[in-house]
């Protein structure tokens, strides 16, 4: 095997799943497809629940002063919001499904960008794209991303099913981003440590919450712009922990 293979197999999950989930869409009736959008965003929701619950994780309450776990969460989401809005990801992030949309999804049948917005936000969150990267590029295994990849498999089918076209494209900046974690792996190593992972996973959480408030109807919220979160979380940790 060679370095990246990892994030090959994630990437095949990806369009491998969107395609049957677009076949199976083009049979469902409209208020099926809602249902299935329904279910999903129940479904990030549990696993927004499972994310967020990594604030409690041993090694976090460990290695941090008392209250400094929801502290260095909500510090992240703050400032990663703040720098999230003034690199304009969100924004940029929908350019980007819209210039595809013309290209790929001319006749407007599907909504093609928020397919690929929430698709490629919900593939990058979490511990999995990160860690299991890295291990990739350490050549340590890759057992994370392989479990990711059969995770991302069945989200993809439910995703497209719903939104089309648009779920296969966000395989685009899922292999750039776990392509970059990867020669990170490679060139850097093992960077991150248990109470890192936690902090970086619960952040992730909310992300993963906000979602699936969207995909419910409930809330929009500009998560893109909050993906910098994920980047200082494990920052903001260690440096609490060296309070």
């Amino acid at each position: 095997m060679f370095v990246g293979i990892g994030t090959v197999i994630n990437v095949i999950a990806i369009i491998s799943g969107a395609a049957l989930g677009v076949l199976l869409g083009n049979k469902m009736s409209e208020k099926t497809r809602s249902l299935a959008m329904d279910v999903l965003g129940a479904i990030t929701l549990i696993a927004a629940a499972g994310a967020i619950k990594a604030l409690w994780d041993q090694e976090l309450i460990q290695y941090l002063p008392d209250g400094a776990p929801l502290l260095v969460v909500l510090a992240s989401l703050l400032l990663g919001g703040l720098l999230g809005s003034l690199l304009k990801i969100e924004e940029r992030l929908e350019v980007m499904g819209t210039g595809l949309k013309k290209r790929f999804d001319k006749d407007g049948k599907s909504p093609f960008v928020e397919g690929f917005v929430s698709a490629s936000l919900l593939f990058v969150i979490g511990p999995l794209a990160i860690l299991g990267s890295i291990s990739d590029g350490m050549s340590t295994g890759i057992e994370q991303l392989t479990l990711k990849s059969i995770l991302d498999f069945f989200t993809s089918i439910a995703f497209a099913a719903a939104l089309g076209w648009g779920v296969a494209l966000s395989a685009l900046p899922v292999g750039i981003y776990q392509f970059a974690w990867t020669g990170v792996g490679f060139g850097l190593g093992a960077i991150l440590e248990p109470y890192q992972v936690s902090a970086m996973t619960a952040t992730g959480g909310v992300l993963l919450l906000g979602i699936a408030l969207k995909l419910l109807n409930i809330k929009k919220i500009a998560i893109g712009n909050l993906l910098p979160a994920l980047a200082l979380a494990p920052l903001f940790a260690l440096l609490a922990r060296a309070i």
